[in-house]
This record gives structure tokens, C-alpha cells and sequence, in this order.
């Protein structure tokens, strides 16, 4: 009876495939105090390090102990080449802070320095979609007291936000 009981309990957990989710989150806010965009993306760390693997013919080796010593730049340099930022219609660079890893997720911390009266925010984030064609990238931005989203994907991989 117990194993009856346990078979009708387990099977229906069973009959339900682990679905993968391909999504990133990009936090942007403007400090006034400093005139800076202070940027914060998390992506799940098994997904970029295939990309980068695959791109730039490496094994990363993420949380080992043979992490590759130049995995900061390459990080740096995958990003610069998805993801661009443009403020007030005008291309601007942004600094590697560094990442952190947390779980399975890595956050990469980005600045942006001397940002005087942002009136826009345009992104092209395309991270991942290479690799992963599912992959949705929702970026927030908070500027001053207003607070926009873009939810962009392989489909539409730019987006404006005006304030």
C-alpha cells in the first residue's frame, strides 16, 4: 500500500519536464549626487560562461580553482560588444566595476561617470541571444522619480526610454 501510495504521489512530479528560463535582469539608476549611471546585470552564470567559452574559444572554468586569471576581461569585453548604452542619443562608455557570484547567478557592476541632465536612456542588449535564442533581457531604469522598463529579446533587441 505505502508503495502505491508513493508511486501516485511521485509520478505526477515526474511527468513534468525542468524547464530552463533564459532571462536577465538589468538595474540602471541615475545618481545625481555623483552624476553617475550606476549599472547592475545579473544573468545566470552557466549561460555566460557558454557564451564566452564559445566566443572567445576558452574554458572558463567559473567558481574553480582554475578560473581563468583574465575572466574580468573577458567578461568586460563580451559585454561592450552586447550591450550598449546611449544617453541623451550619444554613445557612452562604461566602466567595469567587477561581478559577483551568487548562487548561479553572476552580477556585474557598471558605471557610468560625469552624466549631466539625462533626458534618455536608449539600449541595445543582446547578451546571450546568440547562444540562446529564448533569452529575454528586461532591463529597469530609475531616473530621478521615474521608473521605466524594456523587456527586449532576440526580436527586439534596442529599446528608448524617455524622461
Amino acid at each position: 500500500m505505502k508503495k502505491t501510495l508513493i508511486l501516485f504521489l511521485i509520478l505526477p512530479l515526474l511527468s513534468f519536464g525542468v524547464h530552463k528560463y533564459y532571462i536577465s535582469l538589468t538595474e540602471i539608476a541615475y545618481k545625481e549626487k555623483t552624476k553617475s549611471v550606476q549599472m547592475i546585470m545579473n544573468v545566470f552564470m552557466d549561460d555566460i560562461e557558454t557564451a564566452i567559452n564559445k566566443d572567445y574559444k576558452v574554458n572558463l572554468q567559473l567558481t574553480t580553482k582554475d578560473e581563468l586569471k583574465k575572466t574580468d576581461s573577458l567578461f568586460f569585453n563580451y559585454l561592450n560588444n552586447h550591450f550598449k548604452v546611449k544617453i541623451n542619443s550619444k554613445k557612452v562608455n562604461y566602466r567595469f566595476i567587477g561581478k559577483e557570484y551568487d548562487g548561479d547567478i553572476v552580477y556585474f557592476y557598471l558605471e557610468i561617470e560625469n552624466v549631466l541632465n539625462p533626458k534618455s536612456i536608449e539600449i541595445e542588449n543582446d547578451v546571450l541571444v546568440k547562444y540562446f535564442p529564448e533569452q529575454q533581457n528586461l532591463v529597469k531604469v530609475s531616473l530621478k522619480e521615474e521608473r521605466k522598463s524594456l523587456f527586449l529579446d532576440k526580436k527586439n533587441d534596442k529599446g528608448l526610454l524617455k524622461f
